[in-house]
């Protein structure tokens, strides 16, 4: 009995220093956030981590749901590192008698300005007979998200979702020699017939571009009122309409439309008799680094690369591309361990309808982090001054990396924190329903992080 007198006090010593540690923790908390007017109101969860030896330093409420905002992209980036491969799979092919019959893959890279190498569109330039599937389907998914505000459509943040999206699927408004311009070009008729009476040289510089829910007809509002507004823009990003209507034969022509106004050629369009061939009967080309794709959409929050991002994993692992059925397999399999089983509707965390709790960002970062390394992670993750926390841990930055979160009345925080004893923690901060700023309460969220951070 004796000789294991000094385990039991090692055992005794390290419960009561870890009791020590929350209980310290806890009084910060009190003092930078749970206690602070921004805060008072709110609902806070809180959890800390250390993978090291897998032990929770801290939780307040780290079981409860949460709207997570952005945060959701965690969830959607873990599954993208995992199964997209280290390129993207921009287009699928099939060469039958001469003509390339192609489908598309869920890749937003296709003909966006920031991706110089368009290996998909040089394809299909140098192809002299080409036709796209339709195959008489409805897709698995509505271009807008469940849980979407209906009021986000003009929003350039809600652009649709699409199998082949083109330009973002959004149409970029601007001013050229005090004229309006529109890219791609391609809408330029459509917005031309709505504004013949004011595409004029413009004394003015300010415009704001709108159009209805159920279609592409663009078109300026231009009234004084206008300009007294806040809603006066010398550029603006439209989101446009991937699904003319939703009859089937009609889905994607949008895409068909940019595609020939684009490639200067007819498309024509294939459809399978029989069943849809198998996605690995296709040949591929591949299109992007997959981390070239993923760093942009978690350093600027990118909605519209999260949802095709979360279509393409449906789309490599299921052979069609279905956001309900790709996060319910998900569930089963990669984050079936989950702390809580989350309420996870779509990729982005644009939906009201998500629901998370902080332990179950903590399971989802030290899963990242055990399969794929922090040097991946570090280059994936905005750290301080950069990115969505571009004006916050600006000190000795390169100890935090993060995702943001930020809905009306909710702010979101969870990532990797480096000590200043080295100790690397996994952390996830949810406030939902509060009153204040969200900038007040990033900073009292900043507070409580570098207080840890100092003194441990």
């Amino acid at each position: 009995m004796k000789k294991n007198i000094p385990l039991l006090f090692i055992v005794i010593n390290l419960f009561f220093s870890s009791c020590s540690v929350s209980n310290k923790i806890n009084r910060t908390a009190n003092k930078e956030i749970l206690n602070q007017p921004a805060f008072i109101n709110a609902f806070t969860g809180i959890s800390i981590y250390e993978p090291a030896t897998g032990k929770y330093w801290y939780n307040h409420h780290a079981e409860k749901y949460f709207t997570p905002a952005s945060n959701t992209k965690l969830a959607t980036c873990y599954a993208a590192m995992k199964y997209l491969g280290d390129s993207l799979v921009g287009l699928r092919y099939k060469i039958v008698n001469g003509e390339v019959n192609f489908i598309g893959t869920g890749d937003p890279s296709f003909l966006l300005a920031e991706f110089k190498n368009q290996p998909v569109f040089d394809f299909l330039k140098k192809s002299t007979s080409i036709n796209y599937l339709l195959d008489g389907t409805t897709p698995g998914f509505t271009p807008l998200g469940e849980g979407w505000s209906w009021d986000d459509y003009l929003g350039d943040y809600a652009a649709e979702r699409s199998e082949m999206p083109i330009y973002g699927n959004v149409a970029k408004f601007y001013l050229d020699d005090d004229t309006i311009a529109v890219s791609p070009p391609f809408f330029y008729n459509q917005f031309i017939k709505w504004n013949n009476a004011i595409l004029k040289k413009r004394a003015d510089k300010y415009f704001e571009i709108v159009r209805p829910f159920e279609n592409d007809s663009f078109y300026t509002l231009h009234s004084p009122e206008m300009y007294l507004s806040k809603r006066a823009f010398t550029s603006q990003i439209i989101p446009f309409k991937t699904y003319l209507t939703p009859a089937s034969h009609l889905r994607d022509q949008t895409v068909i439309k940019l595609l020939e106004d684009t490639l200067h050629k007819t498309i024509g369009e294939w459809s399978y008799v029989d069943a849809p061939p198998k996605i690995q009967d296709y040949s591929i080309i591949h299109s992007q680094p997959t981390d070239s794709l993923l760093k942009p959409m978690m350093h600027r929050s990118d909605n519209f690369f999260a949802e095709q991002s979360l279509l393409m994993v449906s789309e490599k692992l299921l052979g069609t591309m279905n956001d309900r059925k790709i996060i319910d397999t998900l569930l089963k399999t990669d984050y079936k361990l989950m702390p809580q089983k989350p309420g996870w509707v779509d990729g982005s965390g644009l939906s009201r309808y998500d629901l998370f709790s902080p332990k179950d960002f903590v399971f989802i970062l030290n899963k990242m982090k055990n399969d794929f390394g922090m040097d991946r992670i570090k280059n994936i993750l905005p750290t301080g001054g950069t990115g969505t926390i571009s004006h916050y841990y600006l000190s000795d930055s390169g100890y935090i990396f993060v995702k943001t979160g930020t809905l009306n009345g909710v702010v979101a925080l969870s990532g990797f924190l480096y000590t200043k004893k080295n100790k690397l923690l996994i952390f996830s901060v949810l406030i939902n329903n509060h009153r204040s700023s969200a900038t007040d309460i990033r900073k009292g969220i900043q507070k409580f992080i570098l207080q840890i951070r100092n003194k441990y």
